[in-house]
């Protein structure tokens, strides 16, 4: 087992958002497409603190008129009342409830369609630098606590809102300095509650992205859970996994210290308050003052608001926990892709374009080191293109560079003559076709997988498109044929299975540029031979980009570029490169040798 563990690295450095500006972006971008349903939840939030409001007030009948005066005919008006009270209110609190949560959900489920999005339109410099785990994290677990947060603030605020009004009115309306008396604290608690807050907003942060480096973590074991077994690595897996869980964990241990700190709070400041009431209120009763009605409603009224406030306080930790999360969601959502279109972006009209490295210089974020310098060439189209060299040499940065998941820190590379910075991505992208020696399977059908390279393709196109890719007959061979699901990352077929398949999508792309990473390095010698025979027709009339590392397979290319730590060493044929006995003989003789 190894001796050391990766260190924790401290992270959350980012500005804080303000608390102001969050909400009112939350307000005007989501929830004020929902007006008209948060209209009618708000009336009948009204009408419900309307009628909790009453009760307390229908405490003053029941003692004077029923209970000491034993007015007869006040018996069933009260209870009526009182009956009515309950019905309403009930309702009216089932309507509102409904109306907050639907309009909550939406809101979320909008967030999380518009971060999503974002990622759609992310470069891919972003998705190198932020791990598949991290940012599932904050389309699931941030959004998850924003959903909380902002179900429980529409249903909540507004209710114990209208409550503490309605309730505060009626208590000032029986005995006005008694109210004032009773809520002098209020400001004290008040300050209380927003400190806590801002520690919550803090943790809440820490919290999702510790999940977010959690959920990473996971995706990463289960993915390499073959090599994990294969290196007696589990308990070392084991004791990462838990200290990433403890981490979480403590983190949510301090969160519930610190909101509950409100409870003791609370109750030893409306004991004061509610020992004051009984204190005055007993003698105002004694001295004639006032009735033992009035009080009692005075304390109902009382007992009824404190509920709310206690509401109110604990809403705002909620809120604040979910703006620690939208503090990371907004984040992500205002990210600026660093290769964007311009605003007279071309569209290739050319069904025969070339590509074209023109002094090509490139280096990845964050290193020093270049990776691909003073790189020029010219792929034409109708002919083949190799790209050969040893690991690390810079073959697969062209690659990427072509369908411009990154630009070039200095020179152009040229599609028809046309800088593609000068082209539309979506334009440039729906004439390459890529198969990667990474192949990306997806947990659907083979068709599927297979349409993804033309979603609008035919059946009948699919089937031809797999038979020129030698994958018709294993596919037949299938329990469910095309309509097989083969798992996560293709876990229910072999290495060249997933091959042809990536094969046969680009196949059904006909696309006019077609670029390939070693297409052919998972297939056995009877499939190779196959799919070889295919990528010939495939690549006739089209403009054709090879890595290969096996050189038996780009000896027919039209040109054959040598690549060797970022530059191009030496180009030409296969029998040219031959005779100059240099990198590429030196590659082929222990290629052969091997």
């Amino acid at each position: 087992m190894p001796a050391a563990l990766p260190k924790k690295s401290k992270k959350n450095q980012q500005p804080k958002a303000p608390t102001s500006s969050l909400i009112k972006r939350i307000i005007r971008t989501y929830v004020a497409c929902y007006k008209t349903e948060l209209f009618i939840a708000i009336l009948f939030m009204a009408f419900a603190a309307a009628m909790t409001a009453a009760l307390a007030a229908l405490m003053q009948p029941v003692l004077d008129d029923v209970l000491y005066g034993k007015r007869e005919d006040m018996i069933i008006p009260v209870a009526l009342g009182i009956c009515l009270t309950f019905c309403g209110r009930g309702i009216s609190t089932y309507i509102h409830t409904i109306l907050m949560n639907k309009v909550g959900q939406y809101i979320v489920s909008d967030i999380q369609t518009d971060l999503f999005k974002k990622f759609m339109h992310l470069d891919m410099a972003f998705f190198h630098a932020n791990p598949s785990g991290q940012l599932v994290s904050r389309v699931v677990n941030d959004v998850n606590i924003m959903r909380y947060a902002v179900t429980d603030s529409l249903t909540g605020l507004g209710k114990s809102l209208f409550t503490l009004i309605f309730l505060i009115g009626l208590m000032f309306l029986t005995d006005w300095k008694l109210t004032l008396a009773a809520f002098i604290v209020f400001p004290l608690l008040s300050g209380f509650v927003i400190y806590v807050g801002k520690r919550l907003r803090k943790i809440s942060k820490s919290i999702q992205s510790e999940l977010g480096d959690l959920s990473d973590l996971l995706s990463q074991t289960f993915q390499g859970i073959r090599l994990i077994m294969a290196y007696r690595a589990e308990d070392f897996e084991i004791v990462k996994v838990t200290r990433a869980i403890h981490r979480v964990r403590d983190l949510n241990i301090k969160s519930v210290r610190i909101s509950t700190l409100l409870t003791p709070v609370n109750e030893i400041l409306v004991g004061f308050i509610f020992a004051g009431i009984i204190i005055y209120g007993g003698y105002e009763v004694i001295a004639g003052r006032t009735t033992a009605g009035h009080l009692a409603s005075f304390i109902a009224a009382f007992t009824m608001a404190y509920e709310p406030m206690k509401k109110l306080a604990k809403l705002n930790n909620t809120l604040q926990t979910g703006l620690g999360a939208a503090d990371r969601v907004f984040l992500m959502i205002d990210t600026k892709p660093q290769i964007m279109d311009t605003n007279d972006a071309k569209i290739i009209t050319s069904k025969t374009p070339d590509v074209k490295f023109d002094n090509i210089e490139f280096s990845y974020a964050g290193e020093d080191l270049r990776a691909l310098q003073n790189i020029s060439f010219t792929a034409q189209n109708g002919q083949v293109t190799a790209l050969v060299g040893p690991s690390g040499g810079g073959k697969s940065t062209i690659m990427n560079l072509i369908p411009r998941f990154y630009d070039p820190t200095n020179g152009a590379v040229k599609v028809d003559g046309v800088d593609i910075r000068e082209i539309s991505q979506a334009s440039l992208r729906e004439n390459i076709a890529l198969v990667s020696q990474d192949i990306t399977i997806f947990n659907d059908s083979v068709m599927a997988n297979i349409r993804y390279g033309n979603l609008n393709a035919s059946d009948d196109a699919v089937f031809e498109a797999a038979k020129s890719a030698a994958a018709h007959d294993f596919i037949l061979g299938f329990d469910d044929g095309y309509e097989t699901i083969v798992g996560e990352n293709g876990t229910k077929l072999s290495g060249g299975q997933k091959q042809r398949i990536s094969i046969a999508r680009a196949i059904l792309r006909d696309a006019p540029i077609l670029l390939l990473d070693e297409a052919t390095s998972a297939l056995d010698n009877e499939s190779e031979k196959l799919v070889q025979d295919a990528l010939k027709l495939l690549e006739k009339g089209r403009t054709t980009i090879v890595i290969a590392h096996r050189l038996t397979t780009v000896q027919e290319a039209d040109q054959i570029l040598v690549l060797d730590q970022g530059c191009i060493a030496e180009r030409g044929t296969h029998d040219a490169l031959l005779t100059q006995n240099g990198v590429y003989a030196q590659m082929y003789k222990t290629g052969m040798k091997g």
